[in-house]
């Protein structure tokens, strides 16, 4: 992603257009913020410095990051393939 900082609400316009590349591009980014988000606060939980207890088991949390890290790929995989252009034009 060309920028760190966009948010959910930066990806809206793609995700209502009508061009379904606009909309593989809405899932991507919105599934990479979720991504980078979740993998801050288990770094933070393993360096002890997250300022709440998780609801859930880390390894849950771990396993969660991890499917989302395949599913990234697949999703940068099938951008290449169908020449979708995943650099944040926002």
């Amino acid at each position: 992603m060309a920028s760190d900082n966009i948010t959910l609400k930066d990806t809206v316009e793609l995700m209502l257009s009508d061009d379904y590349k606009d909309r593989f591009k809405a899932e991507y980014f919105q599934t990479k913020l979720r991504y980078d988000k979740l993998n801050r606060m288990i770094v933070k939980a393993d360096a002890g410095t997250l300022e709440f207890e998780p609801d859930c088991p880390l390894n849950m949390l771990r396993a969660q990051l991890e499917s989302m890290d395949v599913y990234l790929h697949m999703l940068a995989v099938r951008a290449e393939k169908e020449g979708i252009d995943l650099t944040w034009q926002g």
